[in-house]
């Protein structure tokens, strides 16, 4: 319990929730338990309702809070202040390396990535989609693969285009970006250039570029390629590889009211896919002197660790079935989801620790086990931080008893319309 407390100390819980008006002083709502009850409560799948976290909540608080007690404390501020702690979860917590590449080379090796989340149609107008009567939320992540650590997250509408959350610069300077085709920009490519930085990005198929050189001399009566259009020759090529320098144009940004038009050459290389009988296309700006083709396609095989982590978002805390339409809400879950994971990755990190060296832990089946024992965590931890709950019984006749005096249950409204009526 010690492991998660340092990653999130009640005090600091508390005093940042006070600084952001979360909670004020003389309220009795007990910040720490709120925070690890959306942590575990989400984690938990039989629990991801809005009552089951209050049940979360009063299963661990010294007092129980009502209905709408605890539905009123889900504001703006609120997710502000979940998105708080993420980012300083971000700081503390690593992400296990999945693919083994010699990234050593680079300052850091950097994956930009995006995910699209399936909301409530009420959300459209907070949340605009791609198509009509749907609404969706996009997650953004920037994942430093070298420290192990995602270094941001954004949320915005389905409509936002993943490139528009990458912003080139100096940070760039001895990094390699791994880019999947929704980054696919000759533009953004030459800034990155520019900025004394890396990228390998997937072609994409509509592009066309002139190959000017061949980087790798082949034996026999090889298709010449230089002059030629990468798409117009590689279908007829049966070599291992393809590793060639193309030139590709492209518009500079806006200056004094006028775009001009710039040339810039890159690597293009390809690797036979044998069983689908083509090739997987790479475009780059590292040399051929230290980067193979083979050393390419490994590097861009970094890019699963970012897919295992939505494919777990998804799968394993079902982060993409959001059924509300507050979207105050809708971000209050999201954020408890990244901090169920990044907890969970917290603990992953410690039981790896304590275990054999030659025990494995594969991240997917470590979630289920995670969320089976999410609720025990929670208990165990309330305990450790000394709160002391009411009674089970207690607990039991609260969460039971009809809330609404005005509001009949089931039994009462189909017993009363079993009745005969009295004819006046």
């Amino acid at each position: 319990m010690r492991r998660l407390t340092t990653l999130f100390p009640s005090e600091f819980l508390q005093e940042h929730a006070e600084e952001l008006g979360v909670v004020e002083r003389t309220r009795t709502l007990q910040i720490p338990v709120l925070v690890w009850a959306l942590v575990f409560g989400f984690a938990a799948g039989e629990s991801r309702t809005l009552a089951g976290f209050r049940r979360s909540y009063n299963s661990t608080a010294d007092e129980s809070i009502s209905p709408g007690g605890f539905y009123q404390r889900l504001t703006p501020t609120l997710a502000e202040y979940l998105r708080d702690l993420v980012e300083r979860g971000l700081d503390e917590v690593a992400v296990p390396d999945a693919v083994n590449a010699d990234i050593d080379r680079f300052r850091d090796v950097m994956i930009a990535d995006g995910t699209v989340l399936r909301l409530h149609e009420f959300l459209s107008e907070e949340y605009g989609a791609r198509h009509e009567e749907q609404a969706g939320a996009k997650l953004h992540l920037l994942h430093n693969a070298t420290e192990q650590m995602i270094e941001r997250i954004d949320v915005t509408d389905e409509k936002a285009h993943d490139s528009t959350l990458f912003n080139t610069g100096s940070w760039l300077q001895g990094r390699l970006v791994l880019l999947d085709l929704a980054y696919f920009k000759y533009r953004r490519f030459a800034l990155i250039d520019e900025n004394d930085g890396y990228f390998v990005s997937r072609l994409k198929e509509n592009a066309n570029p002139v190959i000017t050189a061949e980087l790798r001399e082949w034996r026999g009566r090889a298709i010449p390629l230089e002059g030629e259009k990468i798409n117009d020759v590689f279908e007829d090529l049966s070599r291992k590889y393809i590793d060639v320098e193309v030139e590709v144009e492209f518009r500079r940004r806006e200056y004094n009211g006028t775009r001009s038009w710039d040339r810039k050459r890159f690597r293009v290389v390809g690797v036979r896919n044998e069983d689908a009988d083509d090739y997987h296309l790479y475009m780059t700006n590292l040399p051929r002197e230290e980067f193979l083709p083979t050393d390419l396609a490994t590097l861009y095989r970094c890019r699963w660790e970012v897919e295992t982590l939505f494919r777990e978002l998804k799968t394993q805390y079902e982060l993409d079935e959001f059924d509300t339409s507050n979207p105050d809400v809708v971000e209050i879950l999201l954020y408890a989801a990244l901090l169920s994971l990044l907890v969970s990755r917290d603990l992953l990190d410690l039981v790896t620790e304590q275990a054999d060296d030659e025990i494995v832990f594969p991240p997917e089946r470590w979630a289920a086990t995670f969320r089976s024992h999410a609720q025990l965590i929670l208990h165990e931890l309330g305990e450790y931080l000394g709160y002391s709950p009411p009674p089970l019984l207690e607990q039991l006749i609260q969460d039971a008893q009809k809330i609404h005096k005005q509001r009949p249950v089931l039994q009462e409204t189909l017993a009363t319309a079993a009745q005969p009526r009295c004819e006046a």
